[in-house]
């Protein structure tokens, strides 16, 4: 009876040493397929990463010549509206400083609307 009971436990053991195995494995497994699917999707990354970039590429370039056509039409419309402030400035200076000369000079002395007079 102790040899069957020494055989049953020795069974026992080895089933569970065979369990032990067959779990390791699968939690081997487990994280190879892990580390697989994290490859896979890194991958996967680059290439839509890599797409996009020859996406906006293309775009840049398609777009560039017409950028440099609003940039070059800007500037002609800002260089004309600067001549336009500037003719009026020459056209006007004379005038301008007259007017405060004028002010500045030709003072009229006035008592001020606040002021109350004063009946003595």
């Amino acid at each position: 009876m102790a040899g069957q009971q020494s055989q049953s436990i020795q069974t026992l053991l080895e089933a569970e040493k065979e369990a032990a195995k067959v779990v390791q494995q699968a939690r081997q497994y487990r994280v190879q397929r892990l580390k697989d699917a994290r490859s896979e999707a890194a991958k996967e990354i680059e290439e839509y990463k890599k797409a996009k970039e020859a996406e906006f590429k293309a775009f840049e370039a398609s777009h560039a010549g017409s950028t440099q056509a609003v940039q070059a039409s800007i500037d002609r419309e800002t260089e004309a509206k600067q001549q336009e402030i500037r003719a009026q400035y020459e056209a006007n200076k004379d005038k301008v400083v007259k007017k405060l000369l004028d002010r500045v000079v030709l003072v009229k002395p006035e008592l001020h609307r606040n002021l109350k007079k004063v009946e003595a």
